[in-house]
């Protein structure tokens, strides 16, 4: 089989990625070793972010999104200092005006809502249950042998298959570094006490985790995601359990105890691999292009994903549309492509590093949170520093500490 573009793996990042490529008029066929529905170990939280790209992608299927019985509307998050004192942060200034601006869906409903509409466009051909075994590079392109024994090829491969491709270590030479990858671990419970009606996803910074932290994301219907997240390094250097390390923290630790007291387990704990944006990789090369996960651009203060796949893989299919419209898919065409994600994402993501850097000094943590407790417009600059790329650059600047020690709040010009 001949195509324009392959594209490895089916998740938010390859279906943004086809959708797009399917505005464009761009042939591609799209591999997915799964067979959905399908489970993916996440926190399942969508930012606003991740509506407003899929908005733009297929509004359709976006209110697809919002109306789905099984979602549930998130109208901010609530940080929880190691002293126990929480800080809400709404994610817009006007609550229960509108839309809520983001959404909690379990990936094993919003994946497969965003796969099966891929399925049905034009242009893309999806091979699902169809595993890529090798790639061979040629002067004509790439050879793909699928599981099945099959070739496809291909001017272009498109790599979103997530934190453990083989294509990003093996052929893009991207190696897991522990000091920027993070281990996580997630379960869903019903019976969890305090859920918050408003579905704020709550970020539980204790003493003994840091620098990781341990999330509760309320769900329709009384349950709950609930995992935690811990640098690679860490758990190394502690040697850790992160699966028994949860379960011991939800049964004995003051502030979470009462709260599971009659929770209940559904399923079993699962373990994830976080690739972490706090530095930067090459995102391309000959040929290729690495979308999401696949190109290590997690969060690294937050832990998010989804949005990071999405919008990377817009802009993948955009710079791959240029490469074979101008029929030029060299390695230094490609680096459109790191410039574009790097302009988008980069300050954010240097700011999450900075953040993720600060996260094992509990004094700090303790001090913003009891100041912003205190001082409504400096917490409502908080707020703003979540959401207004501008007011989190201002992390960067002496003065917003010397605010902080004063109980003001920074100022705005």
């Amino acid at each position: 089989m001949k195509t324009d573009i392959c594209i490895i793996g089916g998740g938010p990042g390859g279906c943004a990625v086809a959708m797009q490529l399917a505005k464009h008029g761009v042939k591609s066929v799209l591999l997915e070793k799964s067979v959905f529905p399908r489970d993916k170990v996440c926190g399942d939280a969508l930012s606003g972010k991740v509506m407003r790209t899929l908005e733009r992608l297929d509004t359709d299927l976006a209110n697809s999104v919002k109306r789905d019985a099984r979602a549930l509307a998130s109208w901010g998050v609530t940080f929880v200092a190691p002293s126990g004192r929480a800080l809400r942060v709404p994610f817009t200034r006007e609550r229960h005006v509108g839309e809520a601006p983001g959404a909690i869906l379990p990936r094993l409903d919003f994946d497969d809502l965003l796969f099966q509409r891929v399925k049905k466009l034009d242009g893309v051909v999806v091979r699902e249950g169809v595993s890529a075994k090798s790639f061979v590079r040629d002067p004509e392109g790439w050879s793909i042998v699928t599981g099945e024994g099959n070739t496809i090829s291909a001017q272009i491969i498109i790599d979103a298959s997530g934190a453990n491709s083989s294509f990003a270590r093996h052929v893009a030479g991207l190696e897991m570094e522990p000091r920027h990858h993070a281990a996580g671990v997630r379960a869903y419970y019903t019976g969890v006490r305090d859920l918050d009606p408003d579905g704020f996803i709550e970020l539980i910074f204790l003493k003994d985790l840091l620098p990781g932290y341990l999330w509760v994301f309320p769900l329709p219907n009384g349950r709950a995601n609930v995992g935690l997240g811990l640098r690679s390094d860490v758990v190394k250097k502690r040697r850790v359990d992160l699966k028994a390390l949860m379960t011991s923290l939800l049964a004995e630790h003051p502030q979470l105890r009462e709260r599971f007291a009659n929770a209940t387990l559904e399923g079993s704990i699962q373990g994830m691999g976080l690739p972490l944006a706090s530095r930067r990789c090459k995102l391309s090369g000959n040929g290729y292009l690495l979308v999401g996960d696949a190109a290590h651009l997690i969060d690294p203060f937050t832990g998010e994903g989804i949005s990071h796949a999405m919008i990377s893989g817009v802009h993948a299919a955009d710079v791959a549309h240029e490469m074979i419209v101008t029929k030029d898919v060299s390695a230094n065409a490609a680096k459109q492509y790191d410039q574009r994600v790097w302009k988008r994402l980069g300050k954010e993501l240097a700011i999450s590093a900075r953040l993720q850097s600060l996260a094992d000094k509990p004094w700090l943590f303790d001090f913003v949170v009891d100041r912003a407790n205190k001082n409504p417009a400096l917490a409502d600059t908080i707020s703003s520093m979540f959401n207004d790329l501008d007011m989190r650059e201002r992390l960067k600047k002496p003065g917003f500490y010397m605010d902080l020690l004063l109980g003001r709040a920074p100022a705005k010009g």
